[in-house]
């Protein structure tokens, strides 16, 4: 069989990802005839025809989708991708980590207490490479992972959110911890205690059930999918009426008495608690899991293992205790 170019298979990946040759050769930074001679080329020179033309797609281009031989060849692309990114970076820095790049995606409430706690990790053991950070909810860092536009992703999955979801076999994922949740009531609400109490060490789970009548305060979609679902297997329907993934924003508001809501102690770890406020915890099963993932193969490259490696010790500030 003839040798496959890298470049055919970068191709193929933006056609999966954009659903036409004219997207793929703007998210490649190319012509659309180039990319459609490419294309051609390699079709005869491999004998398989890779992808099928269609007429208009309503989004300003013709549309064009992978045969199962061109699905073949782009599932190798992220794989390839990073085998060339560790050549790259293993002539640059022979002997050492004195070069390379890291881009780092994560979830809002890691922003604040896991993303430090990693970037400067990385800063100290690997100076010379170059970090960046955006953040994402985990469905959108999964995306970037697939187009190549991050290397590293912190996500987070809930209890059951595997249920009939089909895994991505160009991606790797590895559990870091648990990120357990609690209930965030105005103080005297279903609870006893207030402005400055003292709860005792180990305190039981609150029943979600207690705060049926309440008004509550969802966060993001996952995370208000995933507030129902808990409600529900308490036996009854939460009333939402505020939205906000904003963690100091939903505690601002249970102090001010306008509803009750579930949060991650990630995000309680660095939002400061009024005495108004009091956190309480829910049961261990509606704790979320809290991932690394990467493209598969990405761990050869020496930043990203870097990364991945400055990841794994701040996996401590996991499953703490809850503040106040």
């Amino acid at each position: 069989m003839d040798e496959i170019d890298p470049q055919l298979l970068r191709v193929l990946r933006a056609v999966a990802d954009g659903g036409s040759i004219t997207r793929a050769a703007a998210a490649l930074g190319s012509s659309q005839p180039a990319v459609s001679q490419l294309l051609a080329r390699a079709e005869r020179r491999l004998g398989h025809t890779l992808v099928l033309r269609s007429g208009q797609d309503g989004r300003g281009g013709r549309g064009a989708t992978l045969t199962d031989a061109g699905r073949v060849l782009a599932d190798h692309a992220l794989h390839v991708q990073a085998a060339l990114t560790a050549a790259r970076e293993d002539l640059d820095a022979v002997g050492g980590l004195s070069r390379g790049r890291v881009r780092l995606a994560g979830f809002p409430s890691a922003s604040s207490a896991l993303v430090p706690a990693v970037l400067a990790r990385l800063a100290a053991t690997a100076p010379g490479v170059t970090t960046s950070y955006v953040e994402v909810e985990p469905p959108e860092a999964h995306d970037l992972l697939r187009s190549g536009e991050v290397d590293v992703a912190l996500t987070f999955t809930y209890v059951g959110d595997e249920v009939g979801a089909t895994p991505d076999p160009g991606l790797v994922t590895r559990a870091l911890g648990r990120d357990p949740l609690a209930l965030v009531t105005p103080v005297g609400a279903g609870r006893p205690g207030g402005p400055g109490s003292v709860r005792p060490a180990g305190p039981a789970a609150v029943d979600l059930a207690a705060h049926r009548d309440a008004r509550w305060i969802g966060g993001c979609p996952r995370c208000r999918g995933h507030l129902l679902a808990s409600c529900a297997t308490a036996g009854f329907t939460p009333d939402i009426v505020l939205e906000t993934d904003n963690a100091a924003a939903v505690v601002g508001l249970v102090a001010a008495g306008l509803g009750v809501a579930l949060l991650p102690r990630l995000a309680l770890a660095t939002t400061v608690i009024p005495a108004e406020v009091r956190v309480d915890p829910v049961d261990d099963d509606l704790a979320r899991r809290v991932e690394v993932v990467v493209a598969r193969g990405a761990e050869r490259v020496p930043s990203v293992l870097a990364a991945l490696d400055a990841v794994r010790s701040a996996a401590h500030l996991l499953d703490g205790p809850l503040p106040g």
